[in-house]
């Protein structure tokens, strides 16, 4: 690759903030430091340091989109702001090739006094045009914005999905070779978020896009790689189907307390555990994790002869059947599945939290029981699909999980050939069976 290719390059980046306890702390720190320099003693800090970056590296070539991931607080509008040059780095360097059209935080760039009209001349200046470009463009950037009568009114009367329209709408006429996205897609209506979804995987096409999100299916759709920071340390980089599962199972972990058993102990369990005498189709290469108090022994997806099937329609009614094996007494038994797509993002949750509200469930150690959910399909997208299937203890807002295994079995959702009525969320019907005899 050459040095030519390259539009955006981050070398070692770092970025350090001082926080001080007290106002009176900062004047400290300015005075103290360099009277002790003058007298030759040495000096205390008087601020705690907060390394909100550190040693972030990667390179974006034109026509690359990468979406940046991580928790509040990892430190992704910092490494935005440092790219589009309002922040400076601590240490190392930031190289940008290109106007960079940026929209980093709700109305920033816009007097909240003026009218949208002269908001539109100001934020567009800024960004690089010239007074005869901007009123080529005025039009159009208006016709974009879609916010009628107000554009003649001070933003400071604009609602959030107002400012984001007319912000985004500017950025979208400013010829810009990098376009620099911080949550704005968040905020504003259904319609207008798919306009920009248009312009984006148009623009992407021939330009350069750094995107952060907490919607992960925004992320997929925009983004060819994933950048994800942890605590402003570099978790993964790479494709963003494989970085976004990586991120989400993460973050399921860390919700629900699970740790991983040494040696893989509770995927070895269930293989030596698993019931022959009901068809098992769970993946022998699925990820198997939790505090292994109970094991999922077998599971599979049956149609209303038992028949095991793996290619559905939307509103088909099916089985789900998992034989489980207690190993300690379990107080407030909780199970569930996930249905992910096959970028891993979430589609459908259930679990039968509903079912045992009012009369939780407790089972003995060494019980082997057979739990069937009667479910009825939503309509989703034709593709591939992956369950997960998840055992817990307690209740629905403070629970440990016991097992939990992803990617279980997949399936494969077809486009039904006559569709008389929608399904938008599927119904759940639960039923338990003591196996024990």
């Amino acid at each position: 690759m050459s040095s030519n290719d390259i539009v955006i390059r981050v070398s070692n980046l770092s970025k350090r903030f001082e926080i001080y306890e007290r106002p009176s702390d900062r004047l400290k720190q300015f005075i103290f430091p360099l009277l002790a320099r003058f007298i030759g003693r040495p000096f205390k800090n008087y601020f705690q340091e907060f390394w909100a970056l550190k040693n972030i590296n990667f390179e974006l070539k034109k026509g690359e989109a990468i979406g940046i991931i991580g928790r509040n607080g990892s430190g992704k509008s910092t490494l935005l702001q440092i790219i589009c040059g309002t922040l400076s780095p601590t240490h190392g360097s930031v190289e940008v090739n290109g106007r960079v059209g940026a929209l980093l935080e709700l109305g920033s760039g816009f007097n909240p006094e003026f009218s949208g009209r002269e908001n539109i001349y100001l934020n567009a200046s800024i960004l690089g045009l010239t007074k005869d470009q901007i009123e080529q463009r005025y039009d159009d950037i208006v016709k974009f914005a879609d916010i009628g009568d107000f554009i003649e009114q001070p933003v400071k009367t604009y609602s959030s999905g107002m400012s984001v329209r007319l912000a985004f709408a500017v950025i979208a006429h400013v010829d810009a070779d990098i376009l620099i996205i911080d949550e704005a897609l968040a905020v504003g209506d259904v319609i207008f978020t798919q306009k920009c979804l248009r312009f984006i995987n148009e623009f992407k096409q021939n330009h350069t896009i750094l995107f952060v999100s907490h919607d992960a299916s925004a992320v997929a759709n925009i983004s060819t790689s994933a950048l994800w920071l942890q605590r402003g340390e570099m978790q993964s980089i790479g494709p963003a189907p494989e970085v976004l599962d990586a991120y989400h199972q993460s973050n399921i972990r860390a919700m629900a307390n699970i740790s991983q058993p040494k040696g893989g102990e509770l995927a070895s369990k269930i293989k030596q555990e698993n019931n022959n005498s009901r068809t098992n189709q769970i993946n022998s290469h699925a990820i198997c994790e939790g505090k292994g108090g109970v094991s999922i022994l077998s599971g599979s997806i049956v149609d209303k002869l038992g028949n095991v099937i793996s290619v559905f329609h939307g509103g088909d009614n099916f089985l789900i059947e998992l034989v489980i094996k207690t190993h300690k007494p379990i107080e407030g038994f909780l199970i569930g599945f996930t249905i992910k797509d096959r970028l891993g993002q979430k589609v459908i949750e259930e679990n039968i939290s509903k079912f045992v509200e009012k009369s939780p469930i407790s089972l003995e150690a060494d019980q082997t029981l057979l739990i069937k959910f009667d479910y009825l399909m939503p309509f989703l997208c034709s593709g591939k699909y992956t369950f997960d299937f998840a055992v817990a203890e307690g209740t629905q807002d403070a629970h440990i999980s016991h097992a939990w295994i992803y990617d279980a079995i997949e399936i494969d959702v077809i486009p039904h050939s006559q569709v008389f009525g929608m399904v938008t969320s599927g119904a759940l019907k639960f039923q338990l069976e003591n196996l024990n005899g």
